[in-house]
Order: C-alpha cells, then sequence, then structure tokens
C-alpha cells in the first residue's frame, strides 16, 4: 500500500473508533450544541468532533512515519504546522465549551497562524503571475501568508451549519489537492491530505444527515487551517501559483459563500461577524430542499469545482485564467438568484 493510502485507512479508521468517545466526553462535559432561531437541528448535539478529526489525522502521520523521510526546512515546516493546527484546534475546543466573542477568537486564530508563519518560517513568498514571471511579495508576505491561514480557517466554520456539509466539502478539497499533488510528485502533500480526507471521511459517518455529533469549531477552524498551511507547504515544492489556485477553486464553494456573507452584512449596515440565515444552504432549506439533498447538491458543486482544479494544473495559464472567470461569473449569477446578496429573509 502506498504512503498516501495507507495514511488515508489509518485517518478513516481512526475517525470511526475516535468519534464515538468523543461524542460521550462532549454529552458528559456540555459540550453541546443547542437549537436557536438560526440553526436547523431541533435537539441538542453533541459538538467537539474536532477532536476525533484531529486525533485520526495525528495518528496517520505516526502511522506512515512520516517524518523518516523529511530533512531540512520541509520537516520543521510539518512539525510547525501539527504544532499550530494544535493550537487552532485548542482554540475551537474552548470555543465550542464557552462560545467565546467573535474578536478573541479571531486573536486566537491569527496568533496559531503567526507561530506557523514566523515561528517556523512558512509562508508565500512569491506568486507567479499570467505570463509565468514571478512575483516577490517581500514584506507583504508574512501578512498575505497569515490572512490566508485564517481566512481559509473561517471559510469552512461559516459553511459548517448543515449536517456533513463542512466535513465533506472539506474531505473533497483534501482530494483534489491530493490528486494535483501525485499529478506534481509532491508526496508529502499527497500524504497530508490523504490523512485530511481520511479524517473527515471517518468523522462522516457520524456526521451526516441525522447528525449524532458536529465537528464545532475544532474541526472547522483545524480543517481549514490545515488545506491553507498544506497548500503553502506545497508552494516550497512547486509553483505557488498552483499551489494556492488549487485549494481555492477547490474550495470555491465555502470561500465564495463567506465572500457573499461579508457583502451581504455590510450593504445590510449590521457587523460582519454576525450570524444569518442568508448563507447558500439556508437558501437551498428555503427553495424547499431537505438536508440531504441541499449537501448532496453542495459535494456536486464542490466535487465539479475540484474536479476543474485538476484540469487547469494541465493547461496554460491563460486558459486557466478564462475558466476561472467563467466558473466565478457562474456563481455569481446564481448568487443573484438565489439572494444571497440580500440580507432580506437572512
Amino acid at each position: 500500500m502506498t504512503e498516501y493510502a495507507l495514511a488515508f485507512v489509518v485517518a478513516a479508521i481512526t475517525a470511526l473508533i475516535a468519534t464515538p468517545p468523543v461524542k460521550l466526553l462532549a454529552a458528559r462535559t456540555g459540550a453541546l450544541d443547542r437549537p436557536d432561531a438560526r440553526k436547523v437541528h431541533k435537539k441538542p448535539i453533541p459538538r467537539i468532533g474536532g477532536i476525533a478529526i484531529y486525533a485520526a489525522f495525528l495518528v496517520a502521520m505516526i502511522v506512515v512515519r512520516m517524518y523518516a523521510e523529511l530533512t531540512g526546512d520541509l520537516l520543521r515546516g510539518i512539525s510547525g504546522l501539527i504544532l499550530s493546527g494544535t493550537l487552532i484546534m485548542l482554540v475551537g475546543v474552548v470555543d465550542d465549551y464557552k462560545n467565546l466573542p467573535a474578536k478573541v477568537k479571531l486573536l486566537g486564530q491569527i496568533i496559531a497562524a503567526a507561530l506557523l508563519v514566523v515561528g517556523f518560517d512558512v509562508r508565500i513568498d512569491f506568486v507567479t503571475d499570467p505570463f509565468g514571471d514571478y512575483i516577490y511579495l517581500e514584506w507583504f508576505a508574512v501578512p498575505a501568508t497569515i490572512f490566508w491561514l485564517v481566512g481559509l480557517s473561517n471559510t469552512i466554520n461559516l459553511i459548517d451549519g448543515l449536517d456533513g456539509l463542512a466535513a465533506g466539502v472539506s474531505g473533497l478539497a483534501a482530494l483534489t489537492i491530493m490528486c494535483v499533488a501525485l499529478e506534481q510528485d509532491v508526496m508529502i502533500v499527497a500524504v497530508l491530505t490523504a490523512a485530511l480526507a481520511g479524517a473527515a471521511v471517518g468523522f462522516l459517518f457520524f456526521n451526516f444527515n441525522p447528525a449524532s455529533i458536529f465537528m464545532g469549531d475544532s474541526g472547522a477552524l483545524f480543517l481549514g487551517f490545515m488545506l491553507a498551511g498544506i497548500s503553502v507547504i506545497g508552494a516550497v515544492k512547486c509553483a505557488a501559483t498552483i499551489a494556492l489556485i488549487v485549494p481555492i477553486l477547490a474550495l470555491g464553494l465555502p470561500i465564495l459563500d463567506t465572500a457573499f456573507a461579508i457583502v451581504r452584512r455590510y450593504r445590510g449596515g449590521v457587523p460582519i461577524f454576525r450570524p444569518d440565515k442568508g448563507h447558500l444552504h439556508h437558501r437551498l432549506l428555503g427553495l424547499g430542499f431537505t438536508q440531504r439533498q441541499a449537501v448532496l447538491l453542495m459535494y456536486v458543486i464542490s466535487a465539479l469545482l475540484g474536479l476543474s482544479a485538476v484540469a487547469l494544473t494541465e493547461v496554460s495559464s491563460q486558459i486557466a485564467i478564462f475558466i476561472l472567470l467563467i466558473v466565478v461569473v457562474s456563481i455569481l449569477y446564481g448568487a443573484k438568484k438565489l439572494g444571497i446578496l440580500s440580507m432580506r429573509n437572512a
């Protein structure tokens, strides 16, 4: 069995084994997501499933003995990713129990990101333009990378509104990045994303509708942060633009949904951190979709975006930009039709 296949299987099995005791722990310690006017579930649900996802990822990394094949800066980067990922998972756990104020939670995310970027020197130093020329970020590299890490973490967190949605979309994104990493012969990224996908898939067994446990902020922040961090590490081994454009497209649905939420709340004159019911999944439910139907439709859209991301690595930069424009315009048109940019009924 190849290393990335082993990582996927071990992570999936570990998540299947670890989730029931985590669910029991949540019930006994009061880590419950209680229903309210904005949420769609009708009874309290345990919500620290991110601990099981984190444990599954970590066990997979240990089993495949990834560190034995790493040296120098790459070893340091992977160590930093796991350490900072642990920190952001713990921030999520605290929030799952205490419902931290948005600004406090954001500060914790920034600290975790800064630990990776500044403490372990993992950052986006350059990108390439459509003509293949390098654009060096220089002093902007640190804040840009922190913004990337924190931003992607929150896109997963904000889309976590229906049973199985965040886990499924994250798993599909991880598999997309894994396929591109294999194509580019970047084995370390393939192993990392395979483990992350396996953890999400194993957890999904308990999280798909009707969910018996939620991943909570501990899981959503961890998955988003790891996808973002792995992409930055991938930029060390291949073209930065390829390493970053793939997760952007693979996570196009939650990224654009987050962007729409910011625009919607700004236009409506409400704080951008205030939750609402204007997200895509809320709109689909409003159109009469069941939870399962809405989630499965969003899986299909995410899978298509993932396939597009893989295809983009095989074409020229100019064609890739053209395809991206078509995708973005199509999504914007759909968003307008669904009323996602309006605060009405949100």
